[in-house]
């Protein structure tokens, strides 16, 4: 069995990084992505990059110390609004967009895991997401083609793996990881615990290893949150009442 394990993020990227690549990063805002390779890949100093994710983290975290060190050439995206420098970069011409409907962007990282190169949904049909692509009917019904997605690496997070590469994810922070784990010709994952090979319930885990090249165990989590909402106690105990 190949040794995936690596003590850092840096040396699991080392020698797989480079300029003008395509990078697939897990994660829904700031929830179960990938801290530490993310950091890593900002130390590198690659530039030029085609970023794959579903948003481009915020001004200081994330995607957006990528964004902000200006080593990002386009993203990939299905929302971007919550980075001001984003909105700045995409409106003077500097940085390109991809712009996906959300679930078709997941189902293109999907077929892309898959090896299926393109398939057909009736999403984004008659507006400007269906421009230049073919259209095609079925059934009486309107269809656009949308291509799989594949990169040259995929950076992604879970709660939990083993030396192995299996994964196990936690709550809602397995949004697009398991999908990205597949698609990436090399995929580097890290991991909050590190366990011994057995320790894993197997009905538990989402990713298995046959995925994972490299697997580390992160060394710092901010777990940031982007956005937070609260109310009163007063108001939200009289709501707890109605």
């Amino acid at each position: 069995m190949a040794d995936k394990v690596r003590k850092t993020a840096t040396e699991a990227l080392n020698g797989v990084l480079r300029d003008g690549m395509t990078i697939m990063a897990g994660g829904f805002g700031l929830c179960g992505i990938p801290e530490n390779l993310i950091a890593a890949i900002r130390e590198a100093g690659v530039k030029d990059l085609t970023v794959v994710s579903n948003n481009c983290g915020i001004d200081d975290f994330g995607l957006g110390i990528l964004l902000a060190g200006g080593q990002i050439k386009k993203m990939i995206s299905s929302y971007v609004g919550e980075n001001k420098l984003f909105e700045k970069l995409y409106l003077s011409g500097e940085l390109e967009l991809e712009f996906n409907p959300q679930g078709t962007l997941a189902e293109r990282i999907r077929a892309g895991g898959a090896g299926i190169p393109a398939f057909f949904t009736k999403t984004g049909v008659g507006t400007l997401v269906a421009e230049g692509k073919e259209v095609r009917e079925f059934e009486g019904e309107l269809y656009v083609m949308e291509r799989g997605l594949k990169a040259d690496l995929s950076i992604v997070k879970a709660w939990k793996g083993d030396a192995e590469g299996n994964l196990v994810y936690r709550k809602t922070a397995r949004n697009f990881n398991p999908m990205m784990a597949t698609a990436g010709a090399v995929t580097v994952a890290e991991v909050e615990q590190l366990v011994e090979i057995g320790q894993l319930e197997p009905d538990h885990i989402a990713t298995p290893g046959i995925f994972v090249d490299h697997i580390l165990q992160g060394a710092v989590y901010e777990k940031r949150i982007e956005r937070t909402t609260t109310r009163l106690r007063e108001a939200a105990q009289q709501a707890e009442h109605v």
